[in-house]
């Protein structure tokens, strides 16, 4: 996929950012990782995690530009390696490459988030989004 997130400064900046794992391997979406994750994230804050969903094997997430001037693509490459160097296991690994979609309009957004909210409901894993554990938000996002 194309890259290259730039923001404007007269609209707001959100990303809707999916990131699978490599050979979509279900290693995703445990109580460990998901703590490893979010630790993750709270420290990684040159870009903010808004809403977010970890899948078995992919997770989805919101962001917007935090508190450094860092390029989008090096945010996901960092915070993807801090992960993997705290959780350890060199048989679970993130795909290389990501998918990103730079939000145009708060309906955009409405639209991705329930996309993302019902994920684990069309993968079969619980009958209620809200009954998804691996779920949450970081930080909220004004559009």
């Amino acid at each position: 996929p194309a890259h290259g997130v730039r923001p404007f400064s007269a609209r707001p900046v959100i990303v809707f950012l999916t990131v699978c794992t490599r050979h979509r391997q279900p290693w995703l979406a445990t109580p460990e990782n998901h703590e490893r994750i979010v630790s993750v994230w709270r420290r990684a804050t040159a870009w903010r995690v808004g809403a977010y969903v970890l899948m078995p094997d992919h997770l989805h997430l919101f962001t917007a530009p935090g508190d450094a001037d860092v390029d989008f693509e090096r945010w996901v490459k960092f915070w993807k390696s801090q992960f993997s160097k705290r959780h350890g296991n060199p048989q679970h690994r993130w795909q290389t490459d990501h998918w990103d979609r730079r939000l145009r309009t708060n309906e955009s957004y409405n639209e991705k988030a329930a996309y993302m909210w019902a994920n684990p409901v069309r993968h079969g894993l619980v009958a209620r989004p809200e009954d998804w554990p691996y779920r949450g938000e970081l930080f909220p996002l004004e559009w």
